[in-house]
């Protein structure tokens, strides 16, 4: 048979078979269980003369499903955007908003994991065991940072209904002692029914230097480098992921979930970005405020005669700060703009390349701006460096910040603003992230666009609404209904409800009752009502709460937009009711017990969590390994030596092991053969520490040997000597000490320093020789702190 016939033939083949497989599939699916079973099973003869074969082919989505963009910005408070009355140029979102719709009265939980756990499941946080950051995970059942198998994601009930599945961007959903190459990763994007994931697990990302994951596996750019930040690097990825999928199968809709991780900290954009901003925040926060209510109140996104809520006294008045602080904190302020504005500008190259392609008119855009209230954890002062400031005690004097001014936003700031900026961004409410009692934490703007069923109406969306609301949303969109079992596994309840009613009506409220609870901070609503306890302690403070029970406030939402008006004198027998709706739903959802300890106390508990709890011995076989610092040695605060075993060329260079970055870390490399150690307290001059050997190796194999002596205590110094083959080269003084190296998603790395670098001295240079191995051992820890290793 010629080449051409035998073509023929598989030809007709294969269409006889499609069509018998889109037959027999076009039969109505039970979609109720996952994955959807064939309708028919094959009829078994002795040949295919007297045999029936079983359907196959796909599942496809419903007829007239549509493809789906899933968006939720990071710590973007109510009023931070033009589209919500904000001072920050959003033509995007308002261009969303312009062909969709716009929702008044939308909220999240008041901090990133439990709200982005809420999104995908459509639970209550604490019923799918996150109930606060995965990072705090203490081991009770709403509070062990797993998704349970009884809460499939609405990636997986849509991947297994026909659709391709992707994420980009940030999944703050991963335990940190699973975060390494070991895993499990039950909890990663895709086991939860992504086919796709590019981005980042943890809380946030550098957007100039980040680690990111292919699927589980690291980016491998340790030599590679890239002028853009992470935002367009994101958006180039979805892109190019959208060309390939639609190139295949340009039929099978596609559910795209974006998550960039801006304006979380650290605020960075482009210089050019910054600028377009310069001087437009120093009239300060105060009066900002007031501008921004005005705005809000032009467009119709607050009722007219919504009232701006007073300062709290643990905010300083923008008056009180020195001109100098005026001039680096309305900075601080020009960043966030900055990298807000160039985010927006992400999303609109991802709109004109669906419209492009011809698929916008058919897709669900959904927009949620923040996954909580704008951030506070900086505090009344500005930071350059965030987890040095948590983790590290870096504070900086105002001579610092003014010498840093030309930094900021750039690869060697890892800033936050001052908790002034974060009040202003979530006008006209009380409080920010953290907050889950007042709506500036938990009260988030949201979009909805899809032009071929949603027709433009510019009235506002004013029913309550919750983010476990998206996922019935979707599905509704979809056509497809919530599983009941998922692998054999019953399906817990679903706590959303389906959005779908408002699309045609604007005051459609279909979410009567619902509770919020945050570290301590919690509050009930209940149709137009909001009791909430006043907070006890601030996000930025590391000290316990004083003892005692909270006091509870009292609010009506329906005849005050903003929360200023406390009803709890007025209408006590109201707010007792409400506090007992509010403990009946922390029962049914797992809520207790409440835990108000600060984050550092509450991590603690993770030492025995971690996967080398205990261990003081590491060995790494050769280069070219990355481990994630929850599972590399902790030198905080002990005695360490670090033992490589190498063949060195003539004047070898480069790295032989790295943790952490210049925010924050330790490097221990060859400079022109000489054995060199370098510790960054942080970024900030003056913090880097060197000691270096003052002549270089010979060629050959060699065994080079940091040992250090620690002063005691975590932040304390101690001594560095460094010896080769046994003989000692040098012997030096590091005068303090990191208690955890900084830059989110920074790793242990053998044989370079990916992410941001420890040391700019030598970048990220590959060590030019070979590594048989390298052995790190720890010391005791410092008395009083329980052992991470």
């Amino acid at each position: 048979m010629s080449g051409r016939r035998s073509a023929l033939v598989v030809t007709t083949a294969m269409a006889v078979a499609l069509a018998w497989a889109s037959t027999a599939l076009s039969e109505p699916l039970d979609r109720t269980v996952l994955p959807i079973a064939p309708t028919a099973r094959a009829q078994i003869g002795r040949t295919p003369a007297d045999s029936t074969p079983a359907p196959w082919g796909p599942v496809r989505a419903p007829g007239g499903a549509p493809n789906i963009l899933l968006v939720m910005m990071d710590d973007v408070g109510f009023g931070a955007t033009s589209t919500f009355g904000g001072p920050t140029p959003t033509p995007n979102l308002d261009r969303l908003a312009a062909q969709g719709l716009r929702y008044n009265n939308f909220h999240t939980t008041a901090i990133c994991s439990p709200t982005r756990a809420s999104l995908l499941t459509g639970r209550n946080p604490h019923a799918v065991g996150t109930g606060h950051l995965v990072d705090m995970s203490t081991g009770y059942p709403g509070y062990d940072g797993h998704f349970p198998r009884s809460a499939t994601t609405v990636a997986r009930v849509l991947e297994e209904n026909g659709y391709s599945t992707a994420f980009f961007g940030k999944h703050h959903n991963v335990p940190a002692f699973e975060q390494s190459a070991a895993g499990p990763f039950d909890d990663w994007p895709t086991h939860l029914g992504f086919d796709y994931f590019y981005g980042f697990v943890g809380g946030d990302a550098d957007q100039w230097q980040p680690r990111l994951f292919r699927g589980v596996n690291l980016v491998d750019d340790g030599v590679e480098t890239s002028a853009d930040p992470l935002d367009k690097r994101l958006t180039d990825d979805a892109i190019r992921w959208l060309h390939n999928q639609n190139a295949a199968q340009p039929d099978k809709p596609f559910f795209i979930y974006m998550a960039p991780g801006s304006t979380h900290a650290p605020h960075q954009a482009p210089p050019e970005w910054i600028a377009r901003f310069r001087g437009q925040f120093d009239q300060g926060w105060d009066r900002l405020r007031e501008e921004t209510l005005a705005r809000q109140k032009a467009l119709g996104v607050v009722p007219r005669d919504a009232k701006l809520t007073p300062r709290p006294a643990e905010i300083p008045a923008w008056d009180s700060l020195s001109p100098e602080m005026k001039r680096v904190s309305a900075h601080a302020m020009e960043v966030y703009a900055a990298q807000l504005a160039y985010e927006d500008a992400q999303l609109g190259r991802m709109l004109d390349e669906l419209q492009r392609m011809g698929e916008l008119d058919n897709t669900l855009v959904v927009f949620i701006v923040g996954d909580n209230g704008a951030s506070a954890e900086a505090g009344p002062r500005p930071t350059t460096n965030e987890i040095g400031a948590m983790s590290n005690r870096i504070r900086e004097t105002d001579s610092q910040f003014v010498a840093g001014l030309g930094e900021m936003g750039g690869p060697r700031s890892y800033g936050n603003y001052p908790v002034g900026w974060a009040h202003a961004m979530d006008t006209p409410f009380p409080w920010f992230k953290q907050i889950a009692s007042h709506l500036g934490g938990i009260r988030n703007g949201m979009l909805m666009s899809w032009p071929a069923k949603i027709p433009q109406d510019r009235r506002i969306r004013t029913g309550f609404a919750h983010v476990n609301d998206i996922m019935p949303t979707l599905l509704d969109a979809a056509g497809v209904p919530a599983p009941a079992k998922v692998d054999g596994v019953e399906q817990q309840r679903i706590d959303g409800v389906s959005l779908a009613p408002t699309f045609k009506d604007p005051a459609a409220d279909n979410h009567p009752i619902q509770y919020f609870e945050i570290a301590g901070t919690r509050a009930i609503y209940d149709r137009g009502w909001l009791a909430g306890a006043t907070p006890r302690r601030m996000p930025w403070d590391e000290r316990p709460a004083a003892p005692g029970e909270a006091t509870w406030e009292l609010y009506n939402l329906r005849k005050d937009f903003s929360q200023s008006k406390n009803l709890a004198k007025a209408e006590p027998g109201r707010l007792a009711q409400m506090i007992a709706l509010w403990d009946g739903e922390a029962r049914r959802n797992n809520v207790y017990p409440i835990d108000e300890r600060p984050n550092t106390v509450r991590g603690a508990g993770l030492a025995g969590g971690r996967p080398n709890a205990g261990r003081t011995r590491f060995t790494y076989w050769g280069s070219d390994v990355s481990v994630s610092t929850i599972a590399a040695p902790s030198f905080a605060g002990r005695s360490f030596s670090v033992e490589a075993s190498i063949q060195a060329p003539d004047g070898a260079s480069g790295v032989l092991m790295a943790i952490g970055s210049w925010f924050g870390g330790w490097g221990f490399y060859l400079d022109k053969g000489r054995p060199t150690a370098v510790e960054a307290f942080s970024q900030l001059p003056g913090d880097t520490f060197k000691v270096a050997a003052g002549e270089a190796l010979k060629p050959g194999p060699a065994k080079v040997r940091f040992d250090f002596v620690s002063d005691g205590g975590v932040y304390a110094g101690g001594e560095m000597s460094i010896t080769v083959d046994g003989r000692q080269l040098v012997r030096g003084r590091i005068p303090k000490t990191i208690a955890m190296p900084a830059g989110l998603g920074e790793t242990l790395d053998i044989g370079r320093d990916t992410g941001a670098p420890v040391s700019a001295d030598y970048g990220r240079a590959n060590f030019d020789g070979s590594i048989s191995r390298i052995d790190v051992e720890l010391g005791p820890p410092p008395r009083g702190i329980a052992p991470q290793h």
